[in-house]
């Protein structure tokens, strides 16, 4: 085996390049350098010459990688069947209580399921897969046979990564959902019935917009009625998972009855041909496999990972599954809201609308998702058949879809989390509250029509305490100026801290 020298790739990169694996680019590579520590740059990990291995031994770069770069399930899983079994059984001989080597012989015997021989019994204490300093962690499960714990976000069969950054840490620490409903609880029950019915409402809004569509009465009707069975205590299943796409696609011809069995593909409006598709999701079986798990990972660890997380490793991992040929971004926001609802934490009916504040940051949702797609995208190819039709192929297995980076996209749901909390249902709470108070004050002095004043106090409010001429004009074959003035005067003390009003 050759050595290496300055400028050479180590750890993950070097596995990436030595064995021409097939997956999007690291984000950050290992080179040795002219360094005397461990230094994380911009552009990547430098490496001194005394730390990093001198040689091309898949194993060392194995350990090497996990020691110094963390855990990367999609470069392991190709990367492990393709060790030297004799040096992998000969180190083992030689330090059976290496938590790297045994991390290395558990990965091999369960991505391969072919026992090693000629290995000797397995001492230390339990390893993890993770370390919890630098991963959020599902819960572990244990093998007593390589003494490891397997605490991933899922399985190994389908595991998304959570790195443990300062900004999720930050987030996670101000317990969100029990804001949301100790919120709820000290609003005025009258108050908090018509909040949540604008929640509802604004939440079906969102999510039809995020798509940029601007849905009919009847598919609203539908989606908030789907939104409220978010509580229901079912497990979330393939059945029920066409059940809730039947509903949210009302087209009679575009039901369905399992997930997909053709091939898909997102394509970017207005540009044409083979570069105007921007995501190709899994393969059918593929993606028929990964579903199962990803629900496994939905149904089996609501108790025990932060339920705002679970909901965004779900909802943005069904979409890059995309199981469905159409109606998989609505449902992934179902999945988010389920798996609040589930967690306990907010009681049957209340809901927090991240649709809401999803849409107010449409530009960082999109880069959330094409942190993804982009890097998934360039490895396939796409010809196009004719106007309608194109045909994607890739040599890439599965595995990039299977062991993701989820940070950027858990961040992401963290900060509209807190937004639809803090700006949004506050918001209109405190609109209620102000809307509530001009009402009394003018349906206490004057007589007008039910609906002529809630609109006058609406637009009023809208136009910055002002009943504009337009209005006056238009209602004033039934209301006196002076009423007017004093709706500016009832505003503009409800919503604007007793402002006068300006003259017209």
């Amino acid at each position: 085996m050759g050595s290496l020298k300055r400028g050479d790739a180590v750890g993950y990169a070097f596995l990436m390049s030595h064995l021409g694996l097939l997956l999007p680019a690291l984000p950050l590579e290992a080179r040795i350098s002219p360094v005397t520590a461990i230094t994380t740059t911009t552009d990547g990990l430098l490496i001194p010459t005394s730390v990093a291995p001198n040689t091309e031994s898949i194993l060392a770069h194995i350990q090497f990688a996990l020691k110094h770069e963390g855990t990367n399930l999609a470069v392991l899983r190709l990367a492990v069947p393709r060790m030297d079994l004799e040096e992998l059984q000969q180190a083992l001989r030689d330090s059976p209580n290496s938590g790297y080597l045994r991390i290395a012989g558990y990965l091999y015997e369960e991505f391969t399921q072919t026992p090693l021989a000629n290995i000797p019994e397995i001492g230390g204490g339990y390893v993890d897969i993770f370390n919890p300093h630098q991963y959020f962690t599902g819960k572990a499960v244990k093998n007593t046979r390589w003494r490891v714990n397997f605490n991933g976000i899922g399985s190994l069969e389908y595991c998304p990564v959570v790195r443990r950054t300062m900004e999720i840490s930050a987030l996670k620490s101000q317990n969100i959902l029990e804001k949301v409903a100790a919120f709820y609880d000290n609003s005025d029950p009258i108050i908090l019935d018509r909040a949540l019915s604008w929640a509802y409402l604004s939440e079906t809004e969102g999510s039809f917009a995020l798509e940029r569509e601007v849905p009919q009465e009847d598919k609203k009707t539908i989606f908030i009625g789907l939104l409220r069975q978010a509580h229901h205590p079912r497990k979330m299943s393939e059945d029920y998972l066409v059940e809730l796409r039947n509903s949210a696609v009302t087209n009679p011809y575009d039901q369905a009855t399992q997930y997909r069995t053709e091939q898909n593909w997102l394509r970017s409006g207005g540009i044409r041909g083979p570069a105007g598709v921007s995501y190709i999701p899994p393969k059918p079986n593929d993606a028929a496999r990964m579903m199962d798990h990803l629900l496994a990972l939905l149904n089996s660890q609501l108790e025990d990972i932060d339920p705002i997380m679970l909901g965004a490793v779900v909802s943005f991992g069904f979409v890059f599954i995309h199981p469905f040929m159409d109606g998989n971004g609505r449902l992934s926001r179902f999945l988010m809201h389920y798996a609040l609802c589930q967690s306990g934490l907010l009681k049957k009916g209340l809901m927090l609308p991240i649709s809401v504040a999803m849409k107010r940051s449409q530009q960082d949702y999109l880069a959330a998702l094409q942190g993804f797609s982009r890097p998934t995208r360039a490895l396939w190819r796409v010809n196009m058949l004719d106007a309608e039709t194109y045909e994607c192929e890739t040599e890439a297995d599965d595995t990039m879809y299977r062991y993701w980076d989820a940070t950027d996209c858990v961040h992401f749901i963290y900060q509209m989390a807190l937004s639809a909390l803090e700006r949004d249902l506050a918001a209109e709470t405190q609109y209620l509250v102000a809307f509530d108070t001009a009402y009394r004050m003018i349906n206490e002095a004057y007589d007008l029509r039910n609906n002529d004043l809630t609109n006058l106090i609406m637009w009023c409010e809208q136009t910055h305490g002002q009943v504009s001429r337009k209005r006056r004009t238009q209602l004033g074959h039934l209301y006196s100026q002076e009423i007017f003035d004093a709706i500016e005067i009832a505003v503009k003390k409800a919503f604007h801290k007793g402002k006068t009003p300006e003259a017209h």
